[in-house]
């Protein structure tokens, strides 16, 4: 079997998306010689374990077979020195936790080292440190709860340029069209578990571990999200089990966007992809490109330069996007324990917003704009500056932050047309340190954290009448206020690993301080509260490739700055919380990766606030109920003769209902479809990848009434 390609050219993003969704990559393919089992030399540089084994499939002509989930995002160390076939292919794949199995007529097949059969051993060694770590399969498996990684071989070979279609992939999550009114390809809409998808107030979104949204406190919607597919290496989204160590917003987890890596050898890649759709009478060509280049030195120091844009429009009228997203990464190395790390962004956009259409305009022509002055543009500058020491059972890591950013655009609001400018200040420190140690028969991790932020923001609206000028900063302002939050958060958990067991204790203390101040009016309103978030996740392994998890964690989303003046008169300065179950079973041997799992979340007072006419609506108790599951087989396991062939399938069931006494008890949460699921067959063959890829979801409703009728403006009824 031909090891799996890694790299795509960018003539090949480019047709891949246009030609029936197939994808296809160019990478170095191995194959089978005569082998000789006589050791040779070999000089393979450090690099993506498939071009590794690529490279070694060509100079030794051994036959390497595997599944490409397995190999997803490894890296190897390279191999240098004589060796024969079996001695240089287990030395390419130490680090990696896969080991090479001979199975006769030259081949070996790769598979996870624990799947041999060998008893499960006390990790006494292991220091998990950041749960979220480099977000490889081996951190799914050993994690307590529901979690999905999506790496970048995957959503390219998909055709995904966007987080909406990569979150769509996820059993849980629902991920609409940016097509509402007031929507633009930088925003971020998505709900899991039934959770409101609008602009995705109700998770913790990360980059890096840093916060995404431009005020994670106090403005957590992403109306503006700088985030680019084209310099990500994996999207990581923790449905459970993740409370205690990351916060705020976290009652619908947390998402974590993971950047491209710093090379370990010299290395330039590009790639560029341009998509059309050819049944629209308002379409051109959307193209988005990317680019990394860097590579590290022999003295640990290393660096890489990231760049994704975007130019075009979609099948929409008035839908012009121009996008530019620069990420200078940086790392030392100073010795074995201690490194140094740096990241900063600068990311800009504009984009013009179709917007939504009533019925009879919808009727007449779906791709058409009614809303041609609405247009949205930002920019955002991030600093981010870490150390960590790891050594023996010791982690520490510390690390800063700041972001700044304007967001801004014109709206037409029926009456008049605004422009909202608004700016925000994001400071952040956050420290994490864990200590392993062995007691009796027992082993413990003990981690303890702190995280400070202090933010600030100002929004400023000014309104000209819709049949005048657009507004500038020298008309008529009606809205003038500033925000400010400073938020401290502290956790500690226990891992305890006996036998096979993992039992971890935890709690999270969040006390946040917050105010905003109507320049207009010159009316404060202030408020300050604390809360604990208990938790406990419980992991059992039945065998080596396949484990039972459980866990219970509290969870809440923070008062935020549009909704102060609201609920402060009300003495309701609270935050939102609820309360998550979970229990579910994983397995994963290398060919055959599944899951299936129940959560319940009770949800004690839901909010959501309109910031166009600055109301809140008090959803009040809700439940989110259901079931996930996963499977993705590689059918060589079943037959030599269907090595290449993978199928692949999610689904989920979400019944999320309103449980608040009054009319509306017993309805469907808006924005929620009780069936979602995804299925799919890939192939691949030397240098060819090819993907059939299905979608389906079923219907929804757009407010709490669950209106079935839909309105003439098309603000309310069953969304199908």
């Amino acid at each position: 079997m031909s090891a799996r390609p890694t790299q795509l050219s960018p003539l090949v993003r480019t047709l891949r998306h246009v030609i029936f969704g197939a994808s296809l990559s160019v990478g170095s393919l191995s194959m089978a010689y005569a082998a000789d089992v006589a050791p040779k030399v070999y000089h393979i540089a450090p690099s993506e374990l498939e071009a590794a084994l690529s490279q070694f499939g060509r100079e030794s002509g051994v036959l390497i077979s595997y599944g490409s989930q397995i190999t997803s995002g490894l890296k190897s160390r390279g191999l240098e020195g004589q060796y024969t076939p079996e001695q240089g292919l287990n030395a390419l794949l130490e680090g990696t936790g896969l080991q090479a199995m001979a199975d006769g007529n030259n081949g070996f097949t790769l598979q996870s080292a624990n799947a041999v059969g060998a008893p499960i051993e006390l990790g006494a060694s292991t220091v998990v440190g950041d749960w979220l770590g480099e977000a490889q399969q081996t951190n799914v498996f050993e994690h307590p709860g529901a979690r999905d990684v999506i790496r970048r071989e995957e959503f390219e070979r998909v055709g995904a340029t966007s987080a909406r279609e990569v979150l769509n992939r996820i059993p849980g999550v629902n991920a609409p069209d940016n097509n509402g009114t007031g929507s633009h390809d930088m925003a971020l809409n998505f709900g899991i578990r039934g959770l409101n998808p609008r602009l995705a107030s109700r998770s913790t979104v990360l980059m890096d571990g840093i916060p995404v949204p431009f005020a994670p406190y106090g403005q957590p919607q992403l109306s503006f999200a700088p985030i680019s597919m084209g310099n990500m290496d994996a999207v990581d989204v923790v449905r459970g089990g993740g409370a205690v160590r990351y916060g705020p917003q976290n009652v619908g987890g947390i998402v974590n966007f993971v950047t491209r890596a710093i090379p370990d050898a010299p290395t330039l890649k590009g790639g560029i992809q341009t998509e059309t759709s050819p049944s629209s009478s308002h379409d051109g060509f959307k193209t988005t490109g990317n680019l990394l280049a860097g590579g590290t030195a022999d003295n640990g120091l290393g660096g890489a330069i990231l760049y994704s844009g975007v130019r075009g429009g979609d099948w929409r009228e008035h839908s012009d996007t121009e996008i530019d997203d620069l990420i200078l990464k940086g790392k030392y190395q100073i010795d074995e324990a201690n490194s140094l790390n740096a990241m900063a962004q600068y990311y800009e956009g504009e984009a013009q917003m179709p917007g939504g259409l009533n019925v009879a305009d919808y009727d007449a022509d779906p791709y058409q704009s009614t809303r041609l002055k609405d247009k949205f543009w930002g920019r955002r500058t991030m600093f981010n500056f870490g150390y960590r020491y790891e050594q023996d059972a010791r982690v520490f890591t510390a690390n800063t932050f700041f972001t700044k950013t304007l967001r801004s655009g014109y709206l037409d609001q029926g009456s008049f047309v605004s422009l909202s400018p608004r700016e925000y200040w994001v400071r952040g420190l956050e420290t994490r340190f864990s200590q392993g140690f062995a007691l009796g028969e027992t082993w413990h991790e003990v981690g303890v954290g702190y995280r400070y932020v202090n933010e600030a923001g100002h929004e400023l609206r000014y309104r000209e009448p819709v049949t005048g000028e657009l507004p500038t900063t020298g008309s008529r302002n009606d809205r003038d206020t500033r925000g400010a939050t400073e938020a401290h958060a502290f956790y500690i958990d226990d891992r305890i690993d006996i036998g096979k067991w993992t039992i971890t204790p935890g709690v999270r203390y969040e006390m946040i301080d917050t105010a905003q101040n109507n320049n207009l009016t010159n009316a404060r309103y202030q408020g300050d509260y604390s809360t604990a978030l208990p938790a406990l996740n419980v992991l059992y392994h039945l065998t080596d490739t396949w484990n039972l998890y459980a866990n219970t964690e509290g969870s809440f989303g923070s008062v935020q700055y549009s909704q102060m003046p609201n609920r402060v008169t009300g003495d309701e300065v609270k935050p939102e919380k609820a309360r998550t179950w979970e229990l579910g079973t994983r397995y994963d041997n290398g060919n055959l990766r599944a899951e299936i799992g129940a959560f319940l979340i009770n949800f004690d007072n839901q909010y959501d606030s309109n910031q166009t006419n600055d109301t809140v609506i008090a959803r009040g108790e809700t439940r989110h109920q259901g079931i996930e599951t996963s499977v993705n087989y590689a059918l060589e396991g079943l037959n030599p003769a269907l090595a290449g062939y993978d199928v692949y399938a999610t689904y989920a069931f979400v019944d999320a209902t309103i449980r608040e006494d009054g009319p509306n008890k017993g309805n469907r949460v808006p924005f929620s479809s009780k069936h979602k699921g995804t299925m799919g067959v890939s192939y691949t063959e030397g240098p060819w990848k090819l993907n059939l890829d299905s979608s389906f979801q079923s219907d929804q409703f757009a407010d709490n009434a669950n209106t079935a009728a839909e309105s003439a403006d098309g603000s309310t009824g069953k969304i199908p």
